[in-house]
């Protein structure tokens, strides 16, 4: 990350609180986590990797999507970005991060469940910026069901894979044609896509397909010049955490590191996939899961 703090020992670079329990309605909100999810507003320092470049980036309302949306901004780029209509609060404190970066913020209230949203998403970002450089398909929903596949029910599992799966294909199909040579697509796994945990079968299911998604198109696009590429995060303390897990006070203990990451530690994998520093990469998953080896 560019930032001004120096060297840091990773294990204590950021909070590593004993949690407590948290409990929220889905989709979450950032107001009432404690800690409250580092986005990078008083560390990341922009270099203009990202100058003048057009994005889309899904759910930038808060957690990753923002810490990415506030790290392109400051990277010289204009993001149009979605969120769910009842995400409104959120998505306004997003869009003013992006605003005092000096970069445009377009916010979209949508369900991208909807292949019609998607295909209007695409259609509003030509409009407004005449082309797209950049896809971020961040936008994912999760229910831990700790009672088994029989407490999947079809509406949890139709959810999962429409807003996980049928979103980012749609997305994709709609905005390639507006991508040129030397655009980028950026997609969202898991570290769940290699190391399922039981209790999030459906979540884990769908973030796997995205490595296959990511790995088939990144060479269907080769010939024009787009590239496609993923990040596995592993835990990350978002509002999404509070909303759908039932324990919260050990998350993201499992990982080497021990601590969960901020939303702050994923933003320059993204940035760094989306700039030309990354000219020769494509169809590979960077892995930033706090020391959990990955394939």
């Amino acid at each position: 990350m560019n930032d001004n703090r120096g060297p840091q020992d990773p294990k204590t670079a950021h909070p590593r609180p004993d949690f407590l329990q948290q409990d929220q309605e889905a989709p979450g909100w950032t107001g009432p986590m404690d800690p409250r999810p580092d986005h990078g507003e008083d560390s990341y320092r922009g270099t203009g990797l990202l100058k003048d470049r057009k994005a889309i980036l899904t759910g930038g309302d808060s957690g990753i999507g923002r810490a990415v949306a506030l790290a392109f901004a400051r990277e010289g780029a204009d993001v149009l970005f979605t969120h769910l209509p009842e995400e409104a609060d959120e998505a306004r404190e997003t869009a003013c991060l992006i605003e005092d970066a000096g970069r445009t913020a377009i916010a979209v209230a949508c369900d991208l469940r909807e292949e019609e949203a998607c295909a209007a998403v695409v259609g509003r970002a030509v409009e407004e910026f005449d082309h797209i450089d950049v896809l971020v398909n961040n936008a994912a929903y999760q229910m831990s069901q700790p009672d088994g596949i029989g407490a999947i029910t079809t509406e949890q599992f139709d959810r999962v894979v429409r807003t996980n799966l049928y979103a980012m294909f749609w997305l994709c199909k709609t905005a390639v044609p507006h991508i040129p040579a030397g655009g980028s697509i950026i997609n969202t796994t898991s570290v769940q896509a290699y190391k399922p945990s039981p209790h999030l079968l459906d979540y884990a299911m769908t973030k796997g397909a995205i490595v296959t998604f990511t790995q088939g198109l990144a060479q269907m696009l080769v010939d024009d010049g787009i590239r496609v590429n993923a990040v596995a995060p592993g835990p990350v303390w978002t509002p999404l955490i509070p909303a759908t897990l039932p324990d919260t006070t050990e998350f993201g203990k499992q990982a080497p590191l021990g601590r969960p990451a901020q939303p702050a530690e994923m933003a320059p994998a993204y940035v760094f996939l989306a700039s030309s520093r990354a000219s020769f990469i494509t169809a590979e998953i960077l892995n930033a899961t706090g020391g959990t080896p990955l394939p």
